[in-house]
């Protein structure tokens, strides 16, 4: 018999299989005390790493938000107060503008009602002087006068030249 039955190769054999599984059933319950309970305890340690790691981003992206809402505020509370130091600057600048104008008008004032009193003051001594002068070409007339006689045409004479020198004087 070159060629065996494949029946032969195939039996089955009660006592094989149940030897079989008591063997599985020995190596499933060594199994599950010696590894199942390591891999079961690996299993929730790795579980409860993800759970905290979870846990941890959640607190993290809560602390965040609290800190970019405190950030927001900053920024806001920043931008109104330098707005507030910009509106203050601009006021005293204006201010001391305001105040330099004035400061510049009563000095302006002050040179022109100086000038004006020191023309008035040139003016009564230039009148004055001219009463001066009137006075002592009166005089020399008169003392003219007394020291010859004078006929009518001599009189409207030295009155003519009297007024003419006395334009002259005052040109």
């Amino acid at each position: 018999m070159p060629y065996a039955k494949v029946t032969d190769f195939i039996s089955i054999d009660p006592t094989t299989i149940i030897a079989t599984l008591i063997n599985l059933l020995i190596l499933f319950l060594i199994f599950r005390l010696v590894l199942f309970k390591r891999v079961n305890k690996v299993i929730e340690d790795r579980q409860k790493d993800i759970a905290d790691s979870y846990e941890e981003a959640d607190e993290t992206k809560r602390r965040a938000a609290v800190l970019e809402a405190e950030y927001n505020e900053k920024l806001v509370s920043a931008k109104e107060e330098s707005a507030n130091i910009i509106r203050e600057s601009t006021k005293r600048a204006q201010a001391r503008g305001d105040q330099i104008i004035d400061e510049a008008k009563t000095e302006a004032q002050n040179i022109i009602t100086t000038a004006h009193n020191e023309a008035e003051r040139e003016k009564k001594r230039a009148v004055n002087s001219v009463k001066n002068e009137i006075t002592d070409i009166a005089f020399s007339v008169a003392q003219t006068l007394v020291e010859k006689e004078i006929t009518k045409e001599d009189n409207e004479r030295l009155i003519d030249a009297f007024i003419d020198s006395v334009g002259e004087d005052n040109d």
